[in-house]
């Protein structure tokens, strides 16, 4: 029995004709308005802090070293007209910082990570990058599709995680400026070969960061492929919004639409089932500050890594997912997404032993994730919504992060 009956091929859809592109476009235009037409506070800090698209550049960008193997890596950096800024370099299609004003209008880089490739380069918990072939974990390392077990590379205990040893957030990915009059945006692609950790078939990726004019930062998938496989893809930035190299996102206050989660075994596969998040830590559906149950928790290391179910009234359509609120600096991100599940980490394994781009060091629960999803180890779940791609069909997929400040 399907736990999902309103599911059929969440997130693969048949490639439409051009008009009917436009009309599913302008549907989810006005859906999304609907869903974000009430945040005044947002909309009064735009409005004082609008300047002219000519006073800086849209996008630049710049060389950011090399690969082992020779390859050039380019770091883009995205700006719109309120002053905000992301950086996206192709190694990884990492988000390598994003800034955003304060109830002051002060600005603070909201994200992990580091201001140099190498560090990058030496092994890193996925600050900011894209995660597949198939993100999150898949039990054993291996599934079945039609009647053939496929084997994949493991790298989390048993299980494989993020796509396996070097999954699409450690390949080099050919970018090209896409920006439109809603702000900037830069188009990565990468094909993963038939075969690559052991998925299969040639699966053709693009993802476009746009940071428009709304203080939204939009993150786009696409994937095709050429065999049928499975696909999972999304992006892995550790929020602190109270700035970078702050010690700790506990103080943050979280909300989450959400009123089921997926309990997992040891090593945080899902059982299979979907339960109530009533009464027990993973109650999220009113505001709570992160750190408010935390001597209740009883897994180790302490902390949250869990997915949870997106109150979705129809697959695929574009959905609340998540607030969250730093309230010393009123900085306030509001997140949008077309998945069914988002993964709520809170950096349980940061362990100080790498500093970022404040020149601190990164301890446990500086960072707060919120991966938006199709939920872990589908490919052995047929309960839960499927993630089967296949020739013909188009993987889509959309997340939005909206800022603004209370």
């Amino acid at each position: 029995m399907k736990l999902f009956p309103f599911v059929d091929r969440v997130g693969a859809q048949p490639a439409p004709a051009a008009s009917a592109r436009c009309l599913a476009l302008g549907a989810a235009l006005v859906g999304f308005a609907l869903l974000t037409g009430c945040s005044s506070t947002s909309e009064s800090w735009q409005h004082e802090h609008i300047y002219s698209a000519t006073t800086t550049p849209m996008i630049e960008k710049a060389d950011f070293g090399k690969t082992p193997e020779g390859e050039s890596v380019e770091i883009y950096t995205l700006s719109n007209r309120n002053g905000l800024r992301a950086k996206v370099m192709t190694y990884g299609a990492i988000l390598t910082e994003l800034h955003v004003p304060d109830r002051t209008g002060q600005n603070a880089d909201v994200v992990l990570g580091f201001d140099n490739l190498d560090a990058y380069l030496k092994g890193h918990p996925f600050f900011g990058a894209a995660t597949g072939r198939y993100a999150n974990r898949i039990a054993n390392a291996r599934f079945t599709l039609n009647e053939t077990v496929y084997k994949l590379a493991a790298n989390n205990g048993p299980n494989t995680l993020h796509g396996g040893v070097k999954g699409i957030d450690k390949k080099v990915w050919k970018a090209r400026e896409v920006s439109t009059s809603a702000g900037p945006a830069i188009e990565m692609t990468y094909v993963s070969p038939d075969g690559e950790e052991g998925f299969p078939g040639t699966l053709s990726i693009k993802i476009t960061y746009t940071l428009n004019h709304k203080d939204e930062l939009r993150i786009d998938y696409e994937a095709t492929t050429d065999k049928d496989t499975v696909v999972n893809l999304t992006n892995h930035s550790y929020f602190n919004l109270g700035g970078e190299g702050e010690p700790s996102v506990l103080s943050h206050v979280l909300k989450l639409n959400s009123d089921r989660y997926t309990p997992f075994d040891e090593t945080s596969i899902p059982i299979g089932e979907v339960a109530k998040v009533q009464g027990t830590l993973f109650d999220f559906t009113l505001p709570v500050a992160i750190g408010a149950r935390w001597n209740e928790i009883k897994t180790n290391p302490v902390g949250y890594d869990n997915n949870f179910v997106v109150s979705q009234v129809h697959a695929n359509e574009m959905t609340l997912c998540a607030e969250v609120v730093e309230p010393k600096s009123g900085r306030k991100m509001t997140i949008f997404t077309t998945e069914p599940g988002v993964q709520f980490y809170t950096g349980n394994f940061l362990d100080g032993s790498l500093k970022g781009k404040s020149g601190r060091p990164y301890v446990k629960n500086s960072g707060l994730c919120l991966e938006t999803q199709h939920f872990p180890d589908s490919p052995n779940k047929p309960q839960f919504p499927t993630t089967v791609l296949r020739p013909g069909q188009v993987f889509r997929s959309a997340t939005v992060h909206r800022f603004g400040v209370q």
